[in-house]
């Protein structure tokens, strides 16, 4: 039985894994299930077995790739002086790495419009979003930034960098416009420093 589960999750892997590279790459509308299960050497049945839509199977690679990006944004965060500068790192990083064309691509150009915007916001929240009240929390505990409610201005600083990042999605220029966005938001971020 557990090799039966081993051989199960090794096959799950492997279609995420092909269809996490097809869909950065060409994107979803152009990414076939029939292309996926070849790549992988599987029937589309098989395919459809642990995924029951391609749309069930790019929200699997948006979790992916969001997971992924979660973990290298706290990382770029790490050893950054106070928690206002750990939160512009985070977002430096956070646009610098959208700027990839394939993560650009599944994040932010095909995420919102296969998952639905209100899909897309609960998915980026887990990921990122959740990250900002409780590093404003901590800012105005250390006192780096003055007491007031935390939610409206948690709100208000994710709307802005979610705005910057889905003005940055479909641009010719894309590292250029993340740098841009990024030098903009960590600014309005150290603008909030208590003097």
């Amino acid at each position: 039985m557990a090799k039966q589960a081993e051989r199960r999750a090794a096959t799950r892997a492997a279609i995420l894994a092909t269809a996490r590279r097809l869909m950065g790459r060409q994107g979803f509308a152009a990414t076939s299930m029939d292309e996926v299960a070849a790549q992988v050497g599987l029937a589309k049945g098989a395919v459809y077995h642990h995924f029951p839509s391609k749309a069930a199977l790019f929200e699997a690679v948006f979790e992916a790739v969001s997971a992924d990006l979660a973990r290298e944004v706290a990382a770029a965060a790490r050893g950054a002086p106070d928690v206002l500068a750990a939160m512009a790192a985070a977002i430096r990083f956070y646009f610098t790495a959208c700027a990839d064309g394939e993560r650009a691509r599944v994040i932010l150009q095909d995420g919102p419009a296969v998952l639905g915007w209100g899909r897309w916001r609960e998915i980026d929240e887990a990921y990122f979003g959740g990250g900002i009240p409780r590093g404003l929390a901590a800012a105005m505990e250390q006192g780096l930034v003055a007491r007031q409610p935390v939610e409206p201005l948690a709100r208000l600083l994710l709307g802005a960098v979610t705005e910057g990042a889905m003005a940055c999605a479909g641009r010719s220029d894309l590292p250029q416009a993340a740098a841009a966005y990024a030098e903009a938001a960590a600014g309005l971020l150290e603008s909030l420093r208590r003097r």
